[in-house]
């Protein structure tokens, strides 16, 4: 096998225009231009067949990345819009925030909410209840598939620009965040405004009702500042048990909030009547079936690993479900501390599926060096990145190190071309023979960049270079969360596709 070394890609002529020659008709500079491009696809090929026949992986030392020039950036507009800030996560954020920021808007000049006869607060209670239930539900599983599912309907044949954004579905994490901050904020608002109400003697507000609002909105704001980016990195194990156990008394007290408050304005109706006609009541039922719904399909089950090295853990399960490929499914040593969501890797023909785990941390690093014989998993497989695959009728996987796992059921599956270009420290010696031969047998002609020997790669020129020589529509990068960005990136500035996760669960 191969090690990932030097592409080389050539520069196109330049069309130079005679000096005696006063002008060059424009089919002239037409033709030129289309000659030249064709000389750098076949270039390109040539560069990274060049040393190694068919159905050979290959060889990383024929690759000459300092070489390798890469295409003009695009305009400064469009290189804006293509920066980390203004990813489609960020920009949905700032939708939800905008939507929030009109109907505040419309409450104060339109509908009189805030009136000297008092305040509307029902209307308040519903838009937090709406913007509870939204960003719950964008992190349900069934309802993560079926976006996926909706937006790579897109035929092949529509114009790239168009599958280029709808491969963004996996952002969907933009409407979780920002709806789950706007109905803290509509919360603390609403706290406020029964304040007010209680304070100043206004009917339809009882001392319990106060109690319980403020209760509640502090346990809101402490999950929404854990979950700001910088503290869920460096307290990573604290943010998971506080949004989880967090969330569970949010839910809680909120059935006791909206118990209490329906109550004190339920006037001459009945408590059963009032709360079979709010809006809040109804949400809150769709909530509490969201979050339960995972946890019915908890179960302990067995688990074959292998350790090929002190670094990867492959897992093999075999307990009634094969999931598709691109999936991922979450697992737990203990259910009620630490999930970590692994990508599946199913074998066609086979019952079943596989995890690869790498060292990573405190967990990765104790599941691989005392495997256990059981573990918990729940929910159901659940739709990743790379799915937006099938958006494309030619892709590039490029994976660092145990990054391989979420590409490799896609590899096996072959329902999209794909070309793998994989970085990584020594891949037999590392993940086993058998993996690695398992990857070579479905893509022969697999780029494998042995850092050990070769050293780390430009990954964006090694991306662009397969992404030329594959003729690829667009790049799927897993690997590490400053990478990923890296790659993206620098590919998207300069006119192509590329999708990577976004760390945003």
């Amino acid at each position: 096998m191969g090690n990932v070394a030097s592409l080389k890609l050539p520069v196109a002529e330049q069309i130079k225009q005679p000096a005696k020659t006063k002008q060059i008709s424009k089919r002239t500079v037409k033709r030129q231009a289309v000659k030249n491009k064709k000389l750098n696809k076949v270039a390109v090929k040539s560069t990274l067949t060049r040393g190694h026949s068919a159905n050979q992986p290959v060889d990383a030392s024929k690759i000459k990345l300092p070489s390798v020039k890469l295409p003009k950036k695009t305009g400064p507009l469009r290189q804006l819009g293509k920066h980390e800030h203004l990813m489609h996560y960020n920009r949905l954020v700032c939708l939800v925030a905008l939507v929030n920021l009109g109907v505040f808007f419309l409450g104060i000049t339109q509908y009189n909410w805030w009136g000297s006869e008092g305040i509307v607060l029902g209307a308040i209670a519903n838009i937090v209840v709406i913007n509870m239930t939204v960003a719950i539900v964008m992190r349900q599983q069934y309802i993560i598939n079926f976006l996926f599912w909706l937006a790579t309907l897109a035929p092949t044949s529509w114009p790239l620009s168009v599958r280029w954004t709808l491969g963004k579905v996996y952002h969907f994490g933009g409407f979780h965040s920002g709806c789950a901050v706007a109905a803290t904020a509509w919360f603390a608002v609403f706290a406020g405004s029964i304040t007010y109400q209680y304070a100043n003697g206004l009917p339809g507000i009882s001392l319990g009702s106060v109690v319980i609002t403020y209760a509640l909105l502090a346990v809101l704001l402490l999950i929404v500042v854990m979950a700001l980016p910088a503290n869920r990195a460096r307290f990573h194990n604290n943010f998971e048990l506080i949004h989880r156990f967090g969330g569970w008394t949010a839910l809680l007290m909120f059935w006791m909030q909206t118990v209490v408050f329906i109550n004190d304005q339920k006037g001459d109706s009945t408590l059963s009547n009032a709360l079979f006609s709010s809006l809040g009541f109804w949400l809150l039922v769709i909530v509490s079936v969201s979050i339960i719904i995972p946890w019915l399909r908890l179960r302990k089950v067995p688990v074959e690993i292998e350790t090929p090295s002190s670094h990867v853990a492959l897992a093999k399960f075999n307990y009634g479900v094969t999931p598709f490929p691109g999936s991922s499914m979450t697992i737990s040593l203990n259910p009620l501390a630490e999930w970590h969501a692994f990508a599946n890797v199913p074998k066609p023909g086979e019952e079943g599926y596989r995890l690869t785990i790498s060292r990573a941390g405190d967990w990765t690093g104790a599941f691989i060096d005392s495997p256990p014989s059981h573990v918990w998993v729940k929910g159901i497989p659940t739709a990743g990145v790379a799915n937006i695959e099938k958006l494309f009728k030619r892709v590039v996987y490029v994976a660092t190190g145990s990054g391989i796992g979420p590409c490799l059921p896609h590899l096996l599956a072959q329902e999209v071309p794909a070309h793998l270009v994989w970085s990584t420290r020594s891949p037999r010696e590392t993940y086993g023979d058998a993996l690695v031969d398992e990857i070579l047998a479905v893509e022969p002609n697999a780029t494998i960049w042995d850092t050990t020997e070769s050293g780390k790669p430009d990954m964006v020129k090694l991306a662009y270079l397969a992404y030329r020589y594959f003729n690829a529509e667009a790049v799927i990068i897993i690997s590490n969360q400053k990478l990923t960005y890296q790659v993206v990136h620098g590919l998207e500035i300069r006119g192509i596709p590329a999708y990577g996760a976004i760390w945003d669960s």
